[in-house]
């Protein structure tokens, strides 16, 4: 049996996207198999279609990559060792770059490590749009939550950002947001304390809020220094790039957020999704076979969300 999936070779951007038809994958031991219901395209797709992830050094050059790291559907077979049964609805992240097969296809095999229960009154194509965006929320959140009172999101507006306001919230800090100025009833309505428009100068307009400077800094716009300057000294910085980390001045703590699948974690943020302590929020769908499309949406900016294909 064969299945549909979404892989690039040329590495040359959306134009280069290829629906090929290929086996269906077998779960190995610890391994399930999710027919896939809908999977989030995120930035690093367009990373990594258009060569930049191999340039950087994040991964070796493939005669094929796989797209996708979102997904949620249903189980539909399960290998030994797996505590997941056949049926089971489930969101999971596929983490590793690289691999000739991902999630932008009819069906992915991921280890249950990487995999947990979907939320429970959140329909598949709403709650693909979790794992990515708030497993790294989470991760950066919980680097800060112990030391940190008062926290910067920058990108707040965004799929990352979002997340970091709604769990600094959940965490109970006080949470500045910085986005554009027509994002600001979102971010708020989210539960940001304060808002600075991308139209200010960042520094000045955080210092007028907290005079020492915020407690952390979440940056999810990777504004890198001119975020940094914004927070106190002895401070804390997460930074979500591959690349270099800014440097550590005035006794700052710059942490580097590379997201790893954990299912714990996941499983964390299920149960957060399904009390409503944090919200999915899905731009547009598109079907799968007109990927391409997405992707070009994707690449010109200003989508609010995520666009979700659905197989």
């Amino acid at each position: 049996m064969n299945m549909r999936a979404l892989v690039v070779r040329r590495l040359d951007g959306p134009d280069s996207l290829e629906m090929i038809e290929t086996p269906l994958p077998e779960p190995a031991q610890g391994q399930v198999r999710i027919k896939v219901a809908a999977a989030a395209i995120n930035p690093i797709d367009l990373v990594v279609a258009s060569g930049i992830a191999v340039q950087a050094g994040l991964t070796v050059l493939r005669e094929q990559f796989g797209l996708g790291w979102d997904v949620a559907g249903v189980v539909d077979a399960a290998g030994p060792g797996t505590d997941l049964a056949v049926g089971t609805p489930v969101i999971g992240l596929a983490d590793r770059l690289g691999r000739p097969l991902k999630t932008h296809a009819e069906y992915v095999v991921l280890d249950t490590t990487a995999v947990t229960l979907a939320p429970t009154n959140v329909d598949l194509v709403n709650a693909a749009t979790i794992p990515l965006n708030a497993l790294t929320a989470l991760r950066a959140l919980k680097l800060l939550q112990l030391t940190a009172d008062t926290v910067l999101v920058t990108g707040a507006a965004g799929g990352v950002g979002g997340y970091a306001v709604e769990l600094a919230k959940h965490f109970g800090l006080t949470v500045i947001a910085a986005a554009g100025e027509e994002d600001e009833e979102y971010v708020r309505s989210i539960g940001a304390d304060h808002f600075v428009s991308r139209a200010q100068d960042l520094t000045t307009a955080v210092h007028a809020i907290v005079p020492a400077g915020v407690d952390a800094l979440v940056d999810a716009a990777n504004l890198e220094m001119a975020a940094q300057e914004a927070v106190r000294t002895g401070g804390q910085h997460t930074h979500f790039h591959a690349g270099p980390t800014p440097p550590a001045l005035r006794g700052i703590t710059v942490h580097q957020i590379l997201v790893q699948a954990d299912r714990t974690e996941l499983a964390e943020l299920s149960e957060l999704a399904a009390r409503r302590v944090i919200s999915t929020r899905v731009a547009d769908t598109y079907p799968l076979d007109d990927a391409v499309t997405a992707y070009k949406r994707l690449a010109k900016g200003g989508v609010r969300g995520r666009l979700v294909l659905i197989p």
